[in-house]
């Protein structure tokens, strides 16, 4: 089973702190594909009374949710992996041609102290491929800016209408394994 094993447990808080973020964003819906990167997140959301956390089979079913939330007055965020960004490239043009706020949280794999081989390429090439179809990208290295960027990117988000992706790099989530 894949694990995150965090660079430093000590500093851990910033995921509650970043749900929160979430949570006075107004985020109502949190739709994912589980990832041991975003497990605080999903837990909280599953838990929380006033959000609906919804697992998804592939990613760009989350972008097209995210529309759907915003269609129906709702504000929603994806959850995903770095090597989830690939799987929704095309579906990426349903957030510029409907004028859709758009907000998602990425995990970042392929980058510090990673052991396979498979996730480096789409990491080298998520930003690229956010910023080539219109997303906005926003990088947290260090727990100290989580929550901060998080909520910077939810108001760019659903104040201005654009589509922003947080990047929570590897170093920050910490090290994966396999248990």
């Amino acid at each position: 089973m894949d694990h995150a094993v965090p660079a430093d447990t000590a500093s851990a808080a910033w995921k509650d702190e970043v749900f929160a973020a979430l949570e006075a964003a107004g985020v109502t819906q949190v739709h994912y594909v589980p990832d041991a990167g975003h497990a605080t997140l999903i837990t909280r959301a599953h838990a929380h009374p006033r959000m609906r956390a919804v697992p998804l089979t592939t990613e760009e079913e989350g972008v097209a949710a995210c529309v759907g939330a915003w269609l129906g007055g709702a504000r929603a965020v994806l959850l995903m992996q770095s090597s989830g960004v690939g799987n929704c490239i095309n579906m990426l043009s349903l957030i510029r041609n409907c004028g859709a706020p758009f907000l998602t949280l990425v995990t970042m794999r392929g980058e510090w102290a990673e052991f396979n081989p498979w996730q480096v390429p789409m990491s080298r090439a998520t930003a690229t491929v956010l910023e080539a179809m219109g997303v906005a990208v926003q990088r947290v290295e260090r727990g100290e800016d989580a929550a901060e960027t998080v909520e910077a990117a939810a108001a760019l988000a659903y104040g201005a209408s654009q589509a922003v992706a947080v990047l929570l790099s590897q170093r920050l989530i910490g090290r994966k394994v396999w248990k």
